[in-house]
């Protein structure tokens, strides 16, 4: 993946190495909600396999499919930002491992040492900006008379 929000390529090896001490496990059924539009932000995790989707609540309609999230991507923005609130959902597309974190943990890492927290705020703050332009074509694509006028 090229994508520029992917762990790999968002955080330098020393700062990864960092974050990763403190990843746990975790794994979801294909249908399984890992969190929904609303609740308490107080993880977040990275996809190791599987996909996950992104998706916004759409008052008289089926919540909308904003975006899918596949290997070493960030699943969950809203734990870095007061007041924690998730600001979308997410759905196991299909059978998914990732690295779980805590993120009261990172929060306090990202405090207590100025460059990882620079790092952190960085990758996140692209993540956001990614999803802010993803959420935008796909609702204009779903809604607008004519599309987004994108080809993505």
């Amino acid at each position: 993946m090229t994508s520029t929000t992917t762990l790999a390529a968002a955080l330098p090896a020393e700062h990864r190495a960092r974050l990763m001490r403190f990843a746990r496990e975790a794994s979801f059924a294909s249908g399984a909600r890992l969190f929904e539009e609303g609740e308490r932000a107080d993880r977040f995790w990275i996809v190791r396999t599987g996909t996950v989707v992104l998706d916004l609540s759409v008052p008289g309609r089926r919540p909308a499919v904003i975006e899918s999230l596949g290997h070493g991507e960030l699943v969950g923005w809203s734990w870095h930002f007061p007041p924690y609130w998730w600001q979308l959902g997410a759905e196991a597309l299909s059978p998914v491992r990732a690295w779980e974190f805590d993120a009261n943990t990172v929060r306090a890492l990202c405090e207590e040492d100025a460059e990882f927290g620079r790092a952190v705020a960085t990758w996140v703050g692209r993540v956001v900006a990614d999803r802010l332009h993803a959420s935008r074509i796909r609702l204009l694509d779903l809604y607008a008379p004519h599309g987004s006028g994108s080809r993505s």
